[in-house]
């Protein structure tokens, strides 16, 4: 090492050292408690070790074969494993081929891997496997498949999301795999963007808590992580839901107030709930790639949020700084740019080209090894954290709730509470004991349908890995009796089929029942250029119209298709969503009343394709042809869902008409159920700024809480609000809030309150304060 490199080095070390000092007395959480052994191990490593630990692999790229190869096992490759494990020292493999691994299969590969790092390495580092485990393990042949994240949205139930994403950690980790590439905290702005199904919805606040309650039922709260638990990977830092186009890896043009405001807090909430990694936006964001972005990754990430573990690149993002974002000249160039960035491990699925121009732009002096040092710190914090070091690999013994009842029950009671009932004219449903009934249209019969993509398969479109689990038809079959239930398929997602057999069989029916949606799809391949149902599904149901008897409509989708021209046509609607393995049992459970509907829509469900607003618009985007405020005008608006009971609110009260910095506002309300039946509400708390200096949304969520009454139950619910959640960013990146008139809307009721930024002893000021301003 040459004295110029030398003293720079010895100031890293020193700085380091400074750091452990600082942070000694960190939380069970912290991963600054892994400091010590991982800076001890990284002394003794040689700089083709520390390159290898920031290389992740897909897994085929060690396995037989060409990497896209069909595959009914994986058989690994002597000359490849040792290629890529001990020639290049790479630290991470990730994913696998085009079919789910039975638990045995996975400890076999996961075991002779990991045999090979800890064996024939210099310093026996083992790997860290990699996995997107979106809705349940669902790469591990019989594992529970919960609904996807959007439908989890809609329940409004923290404690149901932490249970989902612990059944999802407990049978991942029973596969012998320790990280996990979810949540998904991307605030998805746009309805025109496919990956929608994998968030929490349109809302910065929704997402916030419900990414919060996944990383805790995830990672629990204490490390070493427990055998039930995986570390998470937030994903896709930032902005990656708001695509300018509606396209994935689409570029986002938005000023950093907006990115802040919208886009920042769940990962800010998630990675101080201990969130040990984070995945990088495949985008460009106001022209820069996230992965090239050091003002995102380090100057943000690292230093203002405080994250102490790592980042990884997307699939080929690092290469496609020079592919697609043409802001490199070649892949070397790529790899600088996003290292010096401040990116920590790149996605290299097919080999560790990555690696070895690191060695080289190392030696070349264009990547310090200040740089190196930080990122193999990071991934070796994790790797300890883990407990990758000191736990042996899971067996099949040690994991009996795997695939349990308990876990089935838990997916089944999510896929029921994310049933979203839109429209229920006559209260058609539930379904009569005595009803005869044709089940029909696309989604009908097909499990594929019901969990979407990332189900067995990256697409889940190939239906020999379904489970031996119930259809929609097969489930109301069951549930009603073969004699009162008929199945015509009708239609294709794009193709009428059978039309005259499905108006036939209508004639013995006292109710139509028809299943439309989506193909199972993900990235780029759910990109659409028309929001609108397919002609096709709606052309049918237009055909089932004519019979004159009446129809319920089954949505099973990933996002909103827009479905005006026939939503006339029915008298009742289901939003199901992506509800998984049990969303077959759990919709004819709600069909016939067993289960009492309560999803809210986590999304604005939009009318037109040309109108495609989120629920905290402005104003001025309401402004109409005629220069009104009718403009707004959604199919269904973010947050709705009726019940089977009804629901009164009475008694809004504030602790106080004045709100301070220093006295907290209390906000109580009362539910009472006043139908027949028990049911549960989701009470959501939204607020209203008058005037600001940044145009204020119309209305905002500030707090929502989910309760279960019995027929003629009263309780009360009170939230605490405080200055912060009436806080903006303003022009300077900065949260402010500003005293004014303040509007709470909890259900049909509504009040008003006054902030003040310190008690007012002027009474004229109190008066200008406390006049309504003009709207």
């Amino acid at each position: 090492m040459s004295k110029q490199t030398f003293i720079p080095h010895l100031i890293w070390w020193a700085l380091l050292g400074f750091f452990m000092v600082q942070r000694s007395s960190a939380q069970p959480s912290d991963l600054s408690q892994y400091n010590a052994p991982a800076l001890e191990l990284l002394a003794g490593m040689s700089i083709e070790e520390k390159v290898g630990q920031m290389n992740n692999i897909g897994l085929m790229a060690l396995a037989t074969g060409d990497f896209w190869d069909a595959r009914d096992s994986v058989i690994l490759d002597p000359e490849k494993v040792h290629n890529l494990l001990v020639t290049h020292l790479v630290g991470s493999v990730q994913n696998l081929g085009t079919y789910p691994m039975p638990r045995d299969e996975w400890h076999r590969v996961i075991n002779t891997l990991q045999g090979v790092a800890r064996e024939k390495t210099p310093h026996g580092i083992p790997l860290l496997y990699g996995i997107d485990a979106v809705h349940g393990a669902n790469y591990t042949a019989g594992s529970v498949l919960t609904p996807h994240q959007i439908g989890l949205a809609a329940t409004r139930n923290r404690d149901l999301v932490e249970q989902c994403a612990a059944v999802t950690a407990y049978e991942t980790r029973s596969s012998g795999i320790l990280w996990n590439y979810a949540p998904v905290v991307d605030v998805a702005r746009t309805p025109l963007w496919g990956r929608l199904f994998e968030t929490f919805g349109e809302d910065p606040y929704l997402v916030t808590e419900l990414s919060a309650s996944y990383v805790r039922g995830a990672q629990g709260t204490s490390l070493p992580l427990s055998r039930q638990h995986t570390a998470v990977c937030l994903k896709h830092f930032w902005g990656y839901g708001h695509p300018l186009n509606g396209k994935d890896r689409s570029p986002v043009l938005l000023p950093e107030r907006v990115l802040r405001q919208v886009h920042l807090p769940p990962f800010e909430r998630a990675i101080a709930e201990g969130a040990m990694t984070v995945m990088l936006n495949s985008g460009a964001i106001n022209g820069v790639p996230a992965h090239a972005d050091h003002h995102l990754i380090t100057d943000l990430l690292k230093t203002e949020l405080s994250f102490l573990g790592f980042t990884i690149s997307d699939w080929e993002d690092v290469r496609n700084l020079c592919d697609v974002h043409q802001v490199a000249e070649n892949e070397k160039e790529a790899v600088r740019i996003a290292v010096n960035a401040g990116l920590d491990m790149c996605m290299d699925p097919y080999g560790a080209s990555f690696a070895t121009y690191l060695i080289e732009l190392v030696n070349e002096g264009a990547v310090s090894m200040e740089r190196i040092n930080d990122a193999v710190l990071r991934i070796l914090r994790v790797k300890f954290a883990t407990g990758l070091f000191s736990e042996p690999l899971e067996t099949n013994a040690e994991y009996a709730e795997f695939g349990s009842d308990q876990h089935i029950g838990i997916g089944y009671e999510a896929a029921c509470e994310s049933i979203t009932l839109l429209k229920n004219n006559q209260q058609r449903l539930p379904l009569k004991d005595s009803a005869r009934v044709l089940v029909t249209g696309y989604a009908s019969n097909a499990l594929t349908v019901l969990n979407g993509a990332w189900s067995r398969t990256w697409s889940g479109q190939d239906p020999q890995f379904d489970d031996p689990r119930p259809t929609i038809y097969e489930a109301l079959h069951n549930a009603l009796g073969e004699s009162q239930v008929q199945h015509i398929q009708g239609c294709s997602f794009d193709r009428i089929t059978e039309a005259d057999q499905a108006l036939l069989a209508a004639e013995n029916a006292d109710v139509i029942v028809v299943c439309l949606g989506e193909v199972p799809a993900t990235e780029k391949p759910s990109d659409t250029d028309d929001l609108a149902l397919p002609q096709a599904q709606r052309d049918f149901a237009k055909t089932l119209a004519q019979s004159g008897k009446p129809m319920v409509l089954i949505l099973v989708q990933g996002r909103p298709r827009v479905i005006s021209d026939i939503e006339p046509l029915f008298d009742a609607i289901l939003m199901a969503y992506l509800p998984g393995n049990e969303g077959g049992r759990a919709i004819a459970e709600v069909l016939t009343g067993t289960v009492n509907p309560s999803g809210k829509l986590p999304i604005t469900y939009p009318r037109y394709s040309g109108s495609l607003w989120t629920y905290d618009h402005t104003k001025a985007d309401r402004r109409d042809g005629s220069f009104g405020f009718e403009g707004f005008n959604p199919q269904w608006p973010f947050g709705h869902g009726l019940s089977y009971t009804d629901f009164a609110y009475s008694n809004l009260t504030l602790s106080s008409d004045t709100l301070w910095n220093n006295r907290p506002l209390k906000v109580s309300v009362d539910l009472t159920n006043v139908g027949e039946r028990s049911g549960k509400e989701v009470v959501s708390v939204y607020s209203r700024d008058h005037v600001a200096t940044i145009v204020p949304a119309v209305r905002q969520l500030r707090r929502f809480e989910k309760v279960a009454l019995a027929p003629g139950e009263r309780t009360t619910l009170t939230f605490t609000l405080t200055p912060s959640d009436l806080a903006f960013v303003n022009r300077s990146n900065q949260w402010v809030t500003e005293p004014g008139h303040f509007d709470l809307e909890v259900g049909p009721l509504k009040t008003t309150f006054y902030y003040y930024d310190a008690p007012q002893s002027n009474a004229l000021e109190s008066q200008r304060l406390r006049k309504p301003k003009r709207q």
